[in-house]
């Protein structure tokens, strides 16, 4: 099968087609419907059970475009997102995530004003205009600014007049300035440079001239200063070095780095929603592990009309049918996130009996979920990248990953050896460990503590945990810097092999029939990984 967009030719002629008896004989395998809809064994299958048939390839690797959306209004140039679990994604993972094009989901696992506080990290990280710089008076001293320099970082200050943003500029302290001052006790008016030296940039001057005037002056910091000469904003050098390393940065209209966060159904969720809405947050991902729910309705409800929270994107979910995902939809979700009980440390489908095989669930959801124009994210199952390569094939907008980010270094927590192997604590929030720490708001509905909540259970043993997780360990994969790239180039090397050259290709061409699959046997399985030798080492890059 190839593509409509295939402009190859031989002897001067397009590529024959191949005639209707040899494809509908499933030679080149089968059409997403047939597999999946068409299905008399009434069988569900995951990444594994299925595989794409090669396409023609009639382009380039790096002309393979993976752009796409993960809400109905918010793009990425990469469709990875890091899940919102407690061992994966905090600020660190967050920061590294968008600058790689993706974007990370800051967990709940925290108090609001953390979770808020953890999302302003992100947002501060890559800020063009810093429009809140810490400042400081002229009286202050060389131990305030080693104080700022040891909380925050930088030692780049803006001196105003009365410490405070918005007031009169009077000058700046760098590294520079402090490199060679001993007494501690000194006024900040006696070594800073001042005004009279400075280069600054005029309010409602363009970023990319304010760039390029910092280029000019040689200067790590470029107040921005109003006709009072009054502090309205400041831009540093190191985000121009950010913005050269990191090309294909996921950001908002203020050139600030994209970052998620999760909330979860009880009324206090509100609150903290408003918080992260404060601090910039740019999606809102209602954590539950089965989405249909009353509850998560009337949170997206309450989201959608509150002033303080109407403007930020929801993702909703966990769901893994169409009849789910039609109720969230209905409610005002943004975006689904599809899955159920198939994480590798998530125990949901053996303890609660219900889920599905995630190659199905993302098919059938992303398919009825595209004709209402909403975007999924398949979330858990991925080890590999095939895996991804098969849930965006399979009508997925994006993956999120949990174990296979939560041995990177950007991960929250330590390494520990092992037997010898560098390895780091991986979680379900659904483990009891995890619920400890408040996790247990995404499968607990209700509880009994102090009668039955209506559920028929009183006293302490309403408020019994179940636990739907487990906690292990992942082995270390090095830095996302060189992680990501490695994902990226082996999503690129699948797509590539099945013929499609970005993902809208690939979603066109799963519903006309042109992107194959094919069912595996338990041997064919074996057969498509490594076997037949003694021992081997597996490199990943």
């Amino acid at each position: 099968m190839t593509s409509a967009n295939c402009d190859t030719k031989v002897n001067g002629e397009p590529l024959w087609e191949l005639d209707e008896e040899t494809l509908n004989s499933g030679a080149c395998g089968y059409s997403g419907e047939q597999i999946f809809v068409k299905n008399p064994a009434c069988v569900a299958f995951t990444y594994d059970d299925i595989i794409m048939m090669p396409g023609h390839i009639y382009f380039g690797l790096n002309d393979v475009k993976i752009e796409t959306k993960i809400t109905k209004n918010i793009k990425l140039n990469l469709p990875f997102v890091s899940s919102p679990m407690d061992t994966v994604t905090e600020s660190k993972m967050a920061i590294h995530m968008a600058l790689q094009g993706g974007i990370g989901i800051i967990h709940s696992n925290l108090t609001m004003e953390e979770q808020a506080a953890e999302v302003l990290r992100v947002k501060k990280y890559k800020n063009g205009f810093i429009t809140d710089p810490v400042c400081l008076p002229p009286d202050a001293t060389l131990q305030d600014v080693l104080r700022i320099k040891h909380a925050q970082g930088y030692s780049g200050i803006p001196i105003t007049a009365d410490g405070k943003m918005g007031s009169k500029l009077v000058g700046i302290i760098s590294n520079r300035d402090t490199s060679f001052v001993e007494n501690v006790s000194i006024r900040v008016r006696d070594f800073m440079t001042p005004r009279s030296n400075l280069s600054v940039a005029r309010e409602g001057v363009k970023l990319s001239q304010a760039n390029e005037m910092l280029k000019a002056s040689k200067k790590g910091k470029l107040p921005v200063v109003n006709d009072e000469d009054e502090l309205v904003a400041l831009i540093a050098r190191t985000d121009l070095q950010k913005n050269k390393d990191y090309p294909n940065a996921s950001k908002d209209g203020n050139k600030q780095l994209l970052v998620g966060a999760a909330i979860g159904t009880r009324p206090d969720d509100i609150l903290r929603a408003e918080h992260l809405a404060k601090a910039g947050v740019d999606v809102l991902i209602i954590d539950s592990s089965q989405g249909d729910s009353l509850y998560q309705i009337e949170t997206i409800r309450t989201l959608k009309s509150n002033p303080k929270t109407q403007h930020v994107d929801v993702i909703a979910g966990n769901v893994v049918t169409p009849s789910q995902a039609l109720h969230l939809i209905q409610a005002g979700a943004d975006g689904l996130r599809v899955g159920m009980g198939i994480g590798s440390i998530c125990t949901t489908q053996e303890v609660c009996a219900v889920g599905r095989a995630q190659a199905s669930a993302v098919y059938h959801v992303s398919k009825f979920a595209r004709k209402h124009g909403i975007p999924i994210v398949a979330d858990g199952g991925i080890k590999s990248t095939g895996h991804i390569a098969k849930a965006l094939c399979l009508g997925a907008s994006c993956v999120m990953m949990g174990s296979m980010l939560a041995g990177t270094d950007e991960a929250p927590g330590e390494y520990f050896y092992q037997d010898g192997v560098r390895l780091k604590r991986y979680r379900g929030m659904g483990s009891l460990e995890a619920m400890s720490k408040g996790g247990e708001k995404r499968y607990v509905w209700e509880e009994g503590v102090g009668g039955d909540g209506g559920s028929g259970i009183t006293g302490s043993a309403g408020a019994l945990k179940v636990a739907q997780g487990v906690s292990g360990s992942v082995t270390d994969k090095g830095t996302l810097s060189r992680y990501i790239p490695y994902l990226r180039q082996g999503l690129r090397h699948g797509l590539q092999d099945a013929g499609v050259k970005s993902l809208e290709d690939a979603w066109s061409g799963l519903y006309n029939g042109t992107v194959r699959f094919e069912i595996r046997s338990p041997a064919a399985q074996k057969e498509g990984g490594v076997h037949g030798l003694h021992s081997y080492q597996k490199r990943l890059y």
